[in-house]
């Protein structure tokens, strides 16, 4: 006999709550209870998003729920665990899915006999639809109490997410990683864009330029690998023209020039050694 699944109420419903409030709804992991955002108009928003739940506007308005997601920017983690614990009488389970702080974020709640995790799935979350179609296989940290830790895993695991346990003093070099590789491309696009529109590119170029680059830049990073699919000045050693191009750059912005620097840097290292990082002492 199945049992009936558990009620999750979500605190913060952006693109990561509703997210994955939609996948646990939709895989019968969970009946959604209540949402609470900052706004009565953004919690019936994303309601109707998710397709369930009831919309709050104040932590007093709450009803009882097995698990509460708490899906807050990090910075309001502390505030709003404080909050949940001042206002809910039933000690339950609280995450977090922050990739940088560690459950201990939640210490109010735990101080107030909850059981507290983070659980961060490794994935892009720009777009909720495409998070949802994108998510079977996601990395999912988890850490934090061993009751909650593994409620978390089974839940995660039931919408196909890979979970694994992480340690706390770990979160901060693990979230960087995934900042690297999912919010930086982005920003280098940008940039790109910005520099051939000052060296006079016809505007209508330098889009189908960058996505070009984009795409086929992430096919050999695919098919071949990060070593295999490196090229440019730096891979072959042409320190001459990294100089050069780094002073042209300082005269653009100082900040672009010692990324493009630091970056260098790492390009020569991973041709040369086959790795970004110096070895672990």
């Amino acid at each position: 006999m199945t049992s009936a699944p558990l009620t999750l109420n979500l605190v913060g419903a952006g693109r990561v709550g509703r997210t994955l409030a939609a996948l646990w709804l939709r895989a019968g992991v969970f009946t959604l209870g209540d949402v609470l955002t900052r706004s009565p108009e953004s919690a019936a928003q994303a309601v109707a998003a998710i397709g369930g739940g009831r919309p709050v506007s104040h932590p007093r308005a709450m009803r009882a729920a097995q698990v509460w997601l708490i899906a807050t920017p990090d910075g309001a983690l502390g505030a709003t665990a404080a909050a949940l614990a001042a206002t809910v009488p039933a000690p339950a389970q609280a995450w977090h899915c922050s990739g940088f702080a560690p459950a201990a974020a939640l210490a109010p709640l735990q101080q107030a006999g909850w059981s507290v995790a983070s659980a961060h799935p490794a994935l892009s979350f720009a777009d909720p639809a495409a998070a949802q179609a994108q998510f079977a296989g996601t990395a999912c940290a988890l850490e934090g109490d061993d009751a909650a830790v593994r409620q978390a895993e089974a839940a995660f695991g039931a919408i196909d997410g890979r979970c694994f346990r992480l340690q706390a003093a770990d979160k901060p070099r693990y979230h960087a990683a995934a900042v690297l590789v999912s919010n930086f491309p982005p920003v280098l696009a940008a940039a790109a864009a910005e520099l051939w529109q000052g060296c006079g590119m016809p505007p209508e170029l330098v889009a189908p330029l960058w996505q070009a680059f984009a795409k086929n830049v992430a096919d050999n990073l695919l098919r071949l690998g990060p070593t295999a699919a490196l090229t440019g000045p730096a891979a072959r050693g042409d320190t001459a023209v990294v100089q050069a191009e780094t002073e042209a750059l300082q005269a653009c912005d100082p900040a672009l020039a010692q990324a493009y620097a630091a970056l260098s840097t790492l390009a020569a290292r991973l041709a040369r050694e086959g790795h970004c990082l110096p070895p672990a002492r």
